[in-house]
């Protein structure tokens, strides 16, 4: 037999339902800031994430799923394991940048090559959000603003609580970068497997680790928010303020950093206690120097005066979906909704009129849901009906054509009416619940 792949996983119709009740009320609230969606390719060229997302960090050294196409020659493409630099890629391509201060969203699969565990998969699904063109904080709180919302409407805010730090700008990075180094080569013994062997590639990541040793070794550590200039800390310290005036509570987490170059000044993350160690539900921050960096590939490559391209300050954030229907399956479940709302059972000897009758209903009422079985036996077509979840069940058979009515089922108390055939036209009649 012929199965999925590890970690590729099928989500049948009793799962879909919730898939898209949760994606319209997230696409509800980013219609409420003004946020246009984009569809992007799931095909990148392999070079797009490694600039920028960097070389050195395990999604491009161990987990992207590269390959080359037929082309002569070969060109090297990934299946995309982030959206955010797509998402540059088309604002560049397309000049969207032109004149305009894009706000974006998009939502479908990502893929990394990683253990499979609980609502983590290696093909996997996020919304993202892109905000491009302001440098100032009021951006960044509009979109943690803006999550927090969404955690209202799926009936998740008090479960979700809110992490901010600041990685302060490039410079301030490095410095920072040197001086954590220093500090962790002597005591490189005292870390982790994983931790020694990002201390020479991506030594930040070191402050996220899980590893209670490493922590006990980062508790005299420098600290990011000592390296930070003037403008970093007025930006950050801006950010907590409207934070506040809005009524969001929030915590700094120093140690809060992210595993990709492109990220500077304010990062965020929302997490939660019901999870187990997957607490982190939604991460985001400022990448003001991704657009420049994506723009320059090509043009200063050769070149061995090359000079900086000009960037557009950004902000965005993706959250995982599985993860979030985990969490609202824990605390707030989605009710289960059956296929249809109305059920027409119809006599093979008038099987045509019970046709017409379904699709005239669906056009008077389109806010109803309505479902036939083929053209079996009364008895066999009303199993299906007890089956389909159907608050109503219509019966057409020759008494009902010869009389313009139908007959009535109610499928939870099981009684039955006889009415006139536009009956469920009105919404006095039936609604959908």
């Amino acid at each position: 037999m012929i199965k999925a792949i590890k970690g590729f996983n099928d989500i049948l119709p009793d799962q879909s339902a919730k898939w898209l009740h949760l994606e319209a009320i997230l696409a509800d609230v980013l219609g409420r800031y003004g946020y246009e969606h984009i569809r992007l390719p799931i095909v990148e060229q392999t070079d797009l994430f490694a600039r920028a997302i960097g070389g050195a960090t395990d999604i491009v050294e161990k987990e992207m799923y590269s390959f080359t196409d037929k082309s002569e020659p070969p060109t090297p493409l990934a299946l995309r394991p982030e959206g955010t630099a797509g998402a540059v890629r088309a604002v560049i391509e397309h000049n969207l940048l032109r004149g305009d201060t894009p706000k974006l969203w998009y939502v479908g699969p990502m893929f990394r090559y990683e253990r499979p565990q609980k609502g983590r998969y290696r093909q996997f699904h996020q919304l993202g959000v892109e905000s491009f063109g302001s440098a100032l904080p009021d951006a960044d709180a509009e979109l943690i603003a803006m999550t927090h919302l969404m955690w209202q409407e799926l009936g998740l805010k008090d479960e979700m609580h809110l992490q901010l730090n600041s990685l302060g700008e490039l410079d301030e990075r490095h410095a920072y970068r040197e001086a954590l180094v220093a500090y962790l080569t002597d005591k490189k013994d005292q870390l982790d497997e994983d931790s020694k062997r990002r201390l020479t590639t991506n030594p930040l990541r070191i402050l996220d680790s899980k590893e209670a040793s490493t922590q006990a070794v980062l508790a005299d550590a420098p600290k990011l928010a000592d390296f930070l200039g003037t403008e970093s800390v007025a930006h950050f310290e801006q950010v907590q303020a409207y934070l506040t005036a809005l009524g969001i509570d929030f915590e700094i987490n120093p140690h809060l950093v992210r595993g990709l170059d492109y990220y500077n000044k304010t990062v965020f993350e929302w997490v939660t206690d019901k999870l187990g160690s997957q607490a982190t539900v939604c991460a985001g921050g400022r990448y003001d120097g991704l657009v420049g960096q994506l723009k320059s590939i090509g043009t200063n490559d050769d070149k061995s005066d090359k000079k900086p391209v000009k960037s557009e300050p950004a902000i965005g954030f993706a959250m995982g979906l599985e993860r979030l229907l985990l969490l609202m399956e824990a605390v707030a479940p989605i009710a289960d909704k059956p296929a249809c709302d109305v059920f027409v059972v119809a006599h093979p000897d008038v099987y045509s009129a019970g046709i017409s009758y379904a699709q005239n209903l669906r056009y008077s009422r389109p806010d109803v849901r309505v479902k036939m079985a083929s053209a079996t036996s009364l008895k066999a077509q009303m199993k299906k009906a007890d089956k389909s979840g159907a608050a109503l069940t219509v019966i057409i058979a020759q008494q009902e054509l010869d009389d313009n009515t139908i007959s009535i089922k109610d499928m939870q108390r099981g009684e039955q009416q006889t009415v006139t055939q536009d009956w469920l036209s009105s919404k006095d009649n039936f609604s959908r619940k």
